[in-house]
């Protein structure tokens, strides 16, 4: 049972995958810390999902865990404030890990394979039929009873108009001394007078290891994938088409090998278009 739920969750996604390359990246965030005996194991799953083609994959380490005996080593303060905006933003009391967000619009505890899968599917349905679905996680979710929960939640999808669901496309080149950002303009189907998004740009590095000397991970090694390591307010998105030209961070800028551009409502809101360029294997074309 458990294995024919799988394969349904599976197709469902495929069913709402990226068709011509045209449709952007479900935006997966996973807000982490070296010290969270819970996090090891979302950082397993999050490399996984980050290799789902049409999916966006981005970990965010954190750093109010470093007060517990051991300094995460990949984290930031700019990670931490973006989690503390998205509490505000989804009206939560504070923050936790570890947690996923997804498109900017729903969390899920990162470390529930069957939570998170839910809520992919759901993010799919919503970005690709311009469908908004209505309903609640079930409470107390279990993977053998996921397949009955994905059939349920399309047929109890509310059709809304499709402008909630519309997005931009974002298009990435590298050159010589720059990389090239080209947002486009709004889609018809959306109220202009609505737009007003942040385009954010994510320093990406696409794999760390790390062996944690101390806290509740002690002993304990860790791998990552697509570690955000700067975190940069680009400019500002009104609809129109947009181009931006962002310098190379130099030699003393921070690590990475790629970088994301997500554009989002307002700064902490819906995300409405993504693009990644890099050059590491396992980045699944969109």
């Amino acid at each position: 049972m458990k294995k024919i739920a799988a394969a349904l969750i599976v197709l469902a996604l495929l069913a709402v995958r990226a068709v011509a390359g045209d449709v952007r990246p479900i935006v997966v965030e996973v807000y982490t810390s070296q010290g969270c005996n819970s996090c090891p194991a979302a950082n397993m799953m999050a490399a996984k999902i980050a290799q789902r083609p049409g999916i966006l994959l981005l970990s965010f380490p954190v750093t109010y865990w470093d007060m517990f005996g051991w300094k995460d080593t990949l984290a930031s303060d700019d990670n931490t404030r973006r989690q503390k905006a998205y509490a505000s933003a989804l009206r939560h009391g504070g923050v936790y890990t570890p947690q996923m967000i997804i498109d900017g619009a729903k969390d899920v505890p990162a470390a529930r394979e069957d939570a998170v899968s839910y809520a992919l599917t759901l993010a799919a349905m919503a970005r690709d039929d311009g469908m908004q679905p209505d309903v609640a996680m079930p409470p107390n979710t279990r993977r053998d009873k996921l397949a009955g929960d994905v059939a349920f939640v399309a047929a109890s999808r509310i059709k809304i108009p499709a402008r909630s669901a519309w997005s931009v496309g974002v298009a990435l080149a590298k050159r010589p001394g720059d990389l090239h950002v080209v947002v486009d303009r709004v889609p018809d189907v959306a109220r202009r007078s609505n737009v007003d998004a942040t385009v954010w740009l994510f320093r990406v590095r696409s794999a760390a290891t790390v062996k944690i000397g101390g806290g509740e991970n002690s002993g304990q090694t860790v791998a990552y994938r697509n570690v955000v390591t700067s975190i940069t307010n680009a400019g500002r998105w009104r609809g129109e088409p947009l181009t931006i030209d962002v310098p190379k961070a130099g030699p003393k800028g921070p690590v990475h090998d790629a970088v994301a551009v997500v554009v989002q409502q307002g700064g902490s809101g819906r995300v409405v278009g993504a693009a990644l360029v890099g050059n590491a294997p396992f980045y699944a074309p969109w």
